[in-house]
């Protein structure tokens, strides 16, 4: 797709970091899929990777956190048994 930043450059899928507060919360996620502006460096998220942050933010900061710093792994709630 073409950067709406910059209009000059196409996106590559790429990883980039994320930084989410609320609060006294602070979530750093690294190695988040998007795609990335092969000129600027402007990043876009999918809204499904966008969903599944805000969700997972949500969740460490019930916990009682204040400042987490992860590497995005999506996670299967419901994986596929193992026959054998």
């Amino acid at each position: 797709m073409k950067c709406a930043m910059c209009k000059r450059g196409d996106t590559k899928p790429g990883v980039t970091s994320v930084l989410l507060t609320r609060d006294d919360f602070t979530l750093v996620m690294r190695d988040v899929p998007a795609e990335i502006c092969e000129i600027c460096g402007e990043d876009y998220i999918d809204g499904k990777v966008a969903k599944s942050l805000y969700h997972m933010a949500e969740e460490i900061q019930n916990q009682g956190t204040l400042l987490d710093v992860r590497k995005y792994q999506v996670i299967q709630k419901n994986p596929c048994p193992v026959e054998g």
